[in-house]
């Protein structure tokens, strides 16, 4: 096992802070306003959903740049911290006392009612701030659309967010060195990665409390070990879920091992035939690569969640958690994505398709863990669509998601991928509608086929987000659309905010 340290360590306004044994599963949010008394920072849902508790976490990058991401403070675990750098609301004021561009064109634009959920906006446009330019209006309502108000109405808020770069100074030549925030290190930022970079460790970060632990691996080697020597751990990736484990359910984790350190966990290979994504990178980290091999599927990655939680949740951890309705399943299905397992005693490589085997049944092996997914790329002659059904537009759960992948060979259907979450109690493909596709043009006759196939594909439950016959009809439909969207000669445009936002950016 790999030489371990039980200290965490993180920068804070220019000053390193370590702490020492921490509670494994105590978070972020707790730690600032009840050991640091940084009450700027506020608890609203305790789930990631309204913003109110928004911090900005920074990285150095591969680029030598500081990355600023804004995360969800109420559902952070402390030690995820280890080795970057934080900025709460009262990070940014000026030694002066002066406030930061986003605070001044916040009081400007009278973006503040109530004030309860300001210092979260401002963290949100903060990180907007540090990387974008000049952003339109789409990227301006999707950095603040983690971020919710009861009193402005937004309005406010977005012309904030266009008047915080006028007020930036004059003498920054290049933007990106624009404030960052407090402390010693000023606008230095390559002071400030320096100061990160000195506080790199390759030991096993090891911190215990009451009998609990937090493990975070920088292999996956140490990592195969660990899941051997403790297999009912709990597996933590982006904390999206296992969070509210903690902060919903009460659950006491008496081991969590954090894949986020773990270097081969952390890579991309844009490869000729197929991406090969490490399970612990971000959705924020893969949006830019996913977008411009599956265009078609930019909706739903947008529709998938928040910034914040974008920037924590990982596509390995979605996959591995087996739920249901998990917005990226049906994509990766209709992709006939493949999974390479790992555990100490090897590797394998699993078809995506034969990964869930019931309700939150996968087919993991005790020890084993997802390192990698392959993502195979688009045929010429491919066409892919994907669609989400949820009862509010952004950030909710799906009632139906859709995904379909149609080879062609001229007018015939040569291959059919057509899968669905929320129909089933595992994201499932629909192999009678797709044998009712295949071989046949996609017109009136193969769609009424392929459209009756799904009642044998699908025995759909009724919940609080729909009924079984709700569910049939919007399945049916989605896949009417696409066949009209497919036969209209063009990939299916992305539908973010079309509702005039989008196409007036």
């Amino acid at each position: 096992m790999s030489e371990t340290k039980h200290s965490l360590r993180f920068v804070l306004d220019g000053e390193v802070v370590e702490v020492t044994n921490p509670g494994p599963t105590r978070t972020l949010l707790e730690f600032l306003r009840e050991d640091l008394g940084r009450t700027g920072t506020k608890e609203g849902c305790a789930e990631g959903d309204c913003g109110a508790c928004t911090v900005v976490v920074a990285e150095p990058g591969a680029d030598g740049r500081l990355h600023a991401r804004a995360v969800n403070a109420c559902i952070q675990f402390l030690p995820t911290l280890d080795g970057k750098e934080l900025l709460t609301v009262e990070s940014l004021r000026g030694a002066d006392g002066s406030l930061h561009p986003v605070q001044q064109a916040m009081v400007a634009c009278h973006g503040s009612q109530c004030g309860f959920c300001t210092p979260g906006f401002v963290m949100s446009l903060f990180a907007l701030y540090k990387n974008a330019r000049d952003p339109g209006r789409v990227a301006i309502d999707d950095a603040l659309a983690g971020n919710l108000c009861r009193c402005t109405g937004y309005r406010p808020i977005v012309a904030a967010a266009r008047d915080m770069y006028r007020r930036a100074p004059a003498r920054a030549e290049d933007w990106r060195l624009q404030p960052f925030g407090a402390g010693p290190a000023g606008d230095d930022e390559q002071h400030r990665v320096a100061a990160l970079r000195a506080l790199e460790d390759e030991r096993l970060l090891a911190v215990e409390r009451d009998g609990r632990r937090f493990l975070a691996p920088r292999d996956a080697v140490t990592l195969a070990e660990l899941l051997h020597a403790y297999p009912d751990a709990t597996l933590l990736a982006g904390g999206t879920d296992v969070g509210l484990w903690v902060t919903k359910q009460h659950r006491d984790l008496d081991t969590v091992i954090w894949t986020g350190r773990v270097r081969e966990l952390r890579t991309l290979d844009d490869g000729e035939a197929a991406l090969t994504v490490g399970a612990a990178l971000s959705f924020a980290e893969l949006l830019p690569t996913l977008n411009r091999h599956y265009p078609a599927l930019e909706e739903l990655w947008l529709r998938f969640a928040s910034p914040p939680i974008r920037n924590a949740a990982t596509l390995g951890g979605n996959v591995a958690n087996g739920s249901p309705i998990g917005d990226s399943m049906p994509a990766l299905l209709a992709l006939d994505a493949r999974l390479k397992l790992r555990s100490a005693t090897g590797s394998r490589e699993l078809a995506l398709a034969d990964f869930y085997l019931d309700y939150r049944k996968t087919a993991l092996a005790p020890g084993e863990f997802v390192e990698k997914l392959v993502l195979p790329k688009l045929g010429e002659h491919d066409r892919l669509a994907s669609y989400k059904v949820s009862k509010r537009f952004d950030q909710d759960i799906s009632a139906v998601c859709a995904a379909v992948r149609l080879g062609f060979d001229g007018e015939t259907v040569a291959t059919a991928r057509v899968a669905f979450g929320g129909m089933a109690a595992i994201p499932q493909r629909a192999s009678g509608c797709e044998a009712a596709l295949t071989g046949r043009p996609f017109d009136a006759e193969a769609l009424a086929d392929a459209m009756a196939a799904l009642d044998d594909d699908f025995d759909p439950i009724s919940d609080m987000r729909a009924s079984d016959e709700y569910r049939r009809r919007v399945a049916k439909n989605l896949l009417k659309r696409c066949q009209r969207e497919f036969l209209a000669g063009h990939a299916p445009e992305p539908r973010v905010y079309e509702y005039g936002r989008r196409r007036t950016a």
